[in-house]
């Protein structure tokens, strides 16, 4: 068996890549089959429902529950228990997901020639937190729907948790990007690498270290840490920790949760170092905003990011949500207003993206269409 000594110099900072890189390696096949197995269902709400759950969601806790209704109607709910309520208290990232999720139902059903009617909310809703009721429901129509050209993307789709390239992005793939994400009454921008990018690197690593030592924010994050490959395979959502080293440091018990939340361990630390690798080779930034009226404008604020993130598959770019400077969480107050002040413009920052050029890799975890459906 190897030292402890020894050990630490060979994981050195492999664990963190693979938690910067969830589904790198390691994890058994199932964990990933909802990717390989898109569309191939006889009922049409079920075929796009298969690749609107590959939506971006945070801390990939895929929370949503679908009820078919009818022959051609479905209600999307939302699982109550997989929420985070200490730096999501208001629900707000959770409906962005959601939102996400209808965005990708809509583009998969197009490919068939089928509309979707969607009504937000219809037995309305509490901006202070999810319920029970609805948070949308949705009628396929037959013939009203013409093709969306982002639809071969939704299998390359990717958040992209790795270090960039020392490479700036071109002035005209960042105007496509911000296109993309003019939709649904949302603002869309983007920016190379400036003077505000800079900006914008400084306030995407101080948010994460706020909440890294935040106690209680940074264990809903470990608390949905998936240790290697049997975990990922038995829980294939939230944050996968996968790879040769993770394997190693895990069997030797210096890969832990114990560990990981605990900022004087080793493991902290070197995620720490990763993450502000990550950070700081940011070439430019996007970022999604709207009024914030209502969860309907979060819903749409989802739809405009996750046709932004199929932008940047189209374009080869990496694309990375980096928001925790708008969580509404106490001891992100002061970021959060320092984010609203550079990019706000009056608005809601409801998304910030950093972008750039990374290789590529392998989808996150899902669960797979039936643990949805109710």
């Amino acid at each position: 068996m190897l030292d402890r000594r020894r050990a630490l110099r060979l994981i050195g900072g492999g664990f963190v890549v693979a938690a910067a890189a969830p589904g790198c390696s390691g994890a058994s096949d199932s964990a990933r089959g909802p990717w390989l197995h898109a569309g191939q269902y006889d009922d049409i709400r079920k075929r796009a429902l298969s690749y609107a759950l590959l939506a971006p969601n945070p801390h990939n806790l895929q929370p949503w529950l679908v009820k078919l209704v009818g022959d051609d109607s479905l209600a999307l709910h939302v699982d109550l228990e997989r929420r985070l309520p200490v730096t999501d208290p208001f629900d707000r990232q959770i409906t962005i997901g959601c939102g996400a999720l209808l965005e990708l139902m809509s583009i998969a059903a197009a490919e068939e020639g089928y509309g979707v009617e969607i009504v937000a909310f219809p037995d309305g809703e509490d901006m202070r937190r999810l319920d029970r009721r609805a948070v949308a429901r949705v009628r396929f129509v037959t013939g009203i729907a013409t093709r969306d050209a982002l639809f071969k993307q939704i299998l390359a789709r990717r958040s992209n948790k790795t270090i960039y390239q020392d490479r700036d992005v071109p002035d005209a793939a960042l105007a496509a990007l911000a296109g993309a994400g003019r939709v649904h009454q949302a603002s869309s921008s983007t920016i190379g690498n400036t003077d505000l990018a800079a900006s914008l690197r400084d306030l995407t690593w101080r948010a994460h270290v706020r909440e890294l030592t935040t106690p209680a924010a940074n264990q809903e994050s470990v608390d949905l840490m998936r240790i290697g490959a049997t975990e990922v395979a038995a829980d294939p959502d939230g944050i996968a920790l996968e790879g040769a080293m993770i394997e190693v440091g895990r069997r030797l018990g210096m890969v832990t949760r114990e560990a990981l939340a605990d900022p004087t361990s080793s493991a902290f630390q070197q995620g720490l170092d990763l993450y502000k690798k990550m950070a700081m080779s940011a070439r430019a930034f996007g970022w999604i905003s709207n009024r914030n009226k209502d969860r309907t404008d979060q819903l749409k604020a989802g739809r405009a990011y996750v046709r932004a993130n199929l932008q940047a598959t189209a374009l080869d770019l990496a694309i990375h949500p980096w928001s925790q400077a708008l969580q509404e969480y106490p001891e992100m107050r002061e970021l959060y207003e320092e984010a609203h002040r550079l990019i706000g413009r009056g608005e809601r920052v409801q998304m910030l993206y950093r972008i750039g050029y990374a290789k590529t890799i392998k989808p996150a975890p899902r669960r797979g269409l039936q643990a949805h459906l109710v």
